[in-house]
């Protein structure tokens, strides 16, 4: 058993849960039809396509939250895969690159300080980097 792909891999299944029961309870929220009287609204439809654009591309996080957890928890106690370090290693890899386009986004879209912390989830990408970078290395 490998403890730190274990804990990465715990991580990212509660990540999934969490995606899949509270962060859609919150997306559902910010449904246009629910805020704005589309009578009113200018190119609603545009607007409301756009969310559900969204909506869609949200879901496909919780595929790969999924996905990766499966996969993680495989690496962690088995041994199914022959390249189990270059998985790993690539894993790791993966997790960094969402933390750095995370923080570039928030960049992007100019962000007080208090917003990094708030969307703090570029802490969650780059902690599991670093777990499964150093789990990596005894596979």
């Amino acid at each position: 058993m490998n403890y730190q792909l274990a804990t990465v891999a715990a991580i990212t299944a509660l990540a999934f849960f969490a995606h899949v029961f509270v962060g859609i309870r919150q997306s559902l929220c910010a449904d246009p039809a629910k805020l704005t009287d589309k009578n009113k609204t200018e190119k609603f439809e545009t607007v409301e396509l756009h969310w559900v654009q969204l909506m869609c591309a949200f879901q496909l996080v919780s595929v790969d939250l999924l996905a990766l957890s499966v996969l993680l928890f495989l690496l962690a106690f088995t041994d199914v895969f022959i390249q189990k370090q270059l998985i790993g290693f690539s894993l790791s890899a993966l997790y960094f690159l969402w933390g750095c386009s995370w923080l570039v986004q928030l960049f992007a879209l100019k962000r007080q300080a208090k917003d990094y912390l708030l969307l703090g989830q570029w802490i969650f990408w780059f902690g599991c980097s670093a777990l499964l970078y150093w789990g990596s290395l005894s596979l």
